[in-house]
């Protein structure tokens, strides 16, 4: 399986960000970039990440700690919504079989 990269400061020169502000999600642990000889790179799976983080950084003027903190929330309710499923599809077995018990 190929992973698609994108060069960080070509991306950051095409969306006019600076390569700084990718530096701070690294450091934060809200992204990875990888780098290959002298180049970094992002993975393009990353890229939503990536432009959701640089709309509240620069649109919203939210700071790196804020980010975070928003980015945590999100996947705790992320996890939430996928436990809240899992029960829906747990109670609907559950209640399909108690009909076909009161059917009988």
């Amino acid at each position: 399986m190929q992973t698609e990269l994108i060069i960080v400061s070509e991306y950051c020169h095409k969306c006019q960000i600076e390569p700084s502000f990718i530096d701070l999600l690294q450091e934060e642990g809200l992204i990875e970039i990888r780098t290959e000889g002298d180049e970094h790179y992002l993975l393009v799976s990353q890229l939503p990440e990536v432009e959701r983080y640089s709309r509240m950084y620069y649109d919203l003027s939210i700071n790196m700690e804020g980010i975070d903190a928003i980015h945590h929330l999100l996947e705790r309710m992320e996890g939430m919504r996928r436990e809240m499923n899992s029960l829906r599809n747990q109670l609907l077995v559950y209640r399909k079989h108690e009909l076909e018990e009161t059917e009988w």
